[in-house]
């Protein structure tokens, strides 16, 4: 005998689309006056971030579309919905990420022994624009749980964070010849979102491989399940992520052989009451009756 249920977050959903669709126009408007501006001022680190940009406006089209074919429901291929599509996209976006950072430090490097003083005043100001437009970007996608969002959020976090650099560096050069500057912040910037992608990275690949979700202790929830009158030993208890926020959980319960149907329904309700977490959309009950054979082979 086995209980599913199932929460359902349509609007969520949207609402994470309709986000990353507002962050992706933001940045790719913004990368195309930052190509302009580059040009304009001289700055090769504003025109390589131009550039960056640019890959970060292929990855938010990436992740909206994926992001949109996560809401899917369920069909004949897919019996889960398409929800995974959602970690692919974190999983492909965070692999860019460190890719595009890689880039910048093999640009800001050699400029370390051969700086170049760009536009100051014209930094200074493409720089407050572009806080601006990635702050909001960041802000709206940051609300968001999925995987997906988060490394997203990272992408834009990066962006505001480089700006943020620029401001000071324009304000300094502004007054002192250290175009020396420019390159150090971009070394920095680089290393932090290097640390931080890695990190999204590992966390994307587990849940990926169907890693049980950070914060969830498994072997807990299996004594807790033991303890319900009338079970006898449990085993098979298996926990993965759809999406790094809603989870599927299954589990084998073994009980008595003279256990009645309000015995069964006692435990099952004692046991959904063990599993009654938001972030856990899909739970299955298998009860098994003392001496009955299993019907799980190879997976222990």
């Amino acid at each position: 005998m086995a209980h599913h249920h199932h929460h359902h977050d349509h609007t969520h959903s949207t609402d994470t689309t309709a986000n990353l669709k507002v962050a992706l126009f933001l940045n790719a408007g913004f990368a195309l006056i930052e190509l302009v501006g580059g040009l304009w001022t001289g700055s090769l680190a504003i025109l390589s971030d131009a550039l960056h940009d640019l890959g970060d406006s292929l990855s938010l089209a990436m992740a909206w579309f994926l992001q949109r074919l996560s809401v899917r429901r369920r069909d004949s291929r897919f019996s889960y919905g398409y929800r995974r599509f959602s970690l692919l996209g974190a999983l492909l976006n965070t692999v860019i990420l460190v890719g595009g950072a890689l880039y910048v430090l093999s640009e800001a490097i050699p400029r370390l022994l051969n700086p170049v003083k760009p536009h100051a005043g014209g930094m200074f100001a493409l720089a407050l624009v572009g806080i601006a437009v990635n702050g909001v970007a960041a802000y709206r996608v940051s609300r968001d749980r999925s995987l997906n969002a988060r490394a997203v959020t990272l992408h834009l976090m990066e962006d505001v964070l480089g700006w943020a650099g620029v401001l000071v560096v324009s304000i300094v050069l502004l007054f002192r010849d250290l175009a020396i500057l420019d390159p150090l912040l971009s070394i920095a910037i680089s290393l932090w979102v290097i640390y931080n992608a890695v990190r999204a990275l590992r966390q994307a690949a587990g849940l990926f491989l169907q890693a049980v979700p950070e914060g969830i202790d498994l072997a807990a929830i299996e004594e807790r399940l033991s303890c319900i009158q009338g079970v006898l030993s449990v085993h098979h208890t298996h926990l993965w992520s759809l999406d790094g926020a809603r989870h599927v959980f299954s589990t084998h319960l073994v009980v008595p052989e003279e256990a009645s149907a309000p015995d069964l329904l006692q435990i099952k309700c004692a046991a959904r009451e063990i599993i009654d977490d938001p972030a856990i959309a899909h739970t299955t009950f298998e009860i098994e009756f003392l001496g009955e054979a299993c019907g799980v082979r190879d997976m222990d």
